[in-house]
């Protein structure tokens, strides 16, 4: 359905330990498409802000699922900030309080993921545990602009009159737009502060 790179290889210590192979997962888009239900530039640009932050955080090395703390500058309903905690939950198992709780303090992952109520928003922190090294992030899909028929379309479509060509097209439209996000690997959409 999507390319398979970018990607993103992790190890989760707590996957190791319960059997999951030896703990080393490597996740697509297509895994966060999954999740979210649809492939959209908020999707790919949580996917890429994930990606450098690891890539930060962990040069050279095969980044660790759980040792990553975020912390979302914007309240969980603002704009696009819920959708965007749940890639970012899947990539690195920081989750709110809805996370799990670990086995006797170990592997946690409740409570490594926050929304500091900021206006206006500012950027995603991503914090490696291990280290307190940190790293902060800005997305914007703006150097890859939607198509004029997404604008002209959706409208149709959304009301029940579009055609079937108006509707192929706006699905092309959309999804080539998607693909030349991720291509991009977030050189020109996710800006380090």
């Amino acid at each position: 359905m999507f390319p398979k790179t970018p990607a993103i290889t992790l190890y989760d210590p707590l996957g190791d330990l319960l059997g999951a192979g030896d703990g080393h997962f490597t996740y697509t888009f297509e895994d966060a498409v999954k999740l979210a239900g649809h492939a959209c530039p908020t999707v790919a640009g949580a996917f890429l802000l994930v990606k450098t932050a690891l890539e930060q955080l962990f040069p050279g090395e095969v980044a660790v699922r759980g040792d990553v703390r975020v912390t979302i500058h914007g309240a969980v309903d603002r704009d696009v900030n819920g959708p965007i905690s749940q890639i970012i939950t899947l990539l690195t198992g920081a989750a709110a309080q809805n996370g799990f709780h670990g086995l006797a303090g170990q592997f946690v992952r409740s409570h490594l993921l926050h929304f500091r109520e900021t206006l206006p928003p500012g950027p995603f922190t991503f914090e490696r545990i291990s280290n307190r090294h940190t790293v902060q992030l800005l997305y914007s899909a703006a150097a890859f602009p939607p198509s004029p028929l997404i604008g002209e379309y959706m409208p149709l479509i959304l009301t029940g009159r579009a055609s079937d060509v108006q509707r192929t097209a706006f699905r092309d439209a959309w999804r080539q737009r998607v693909l030349d996000i991720l291509a991009d690997q977030g050189l020109h959409t996710v800006r380090q502060l």
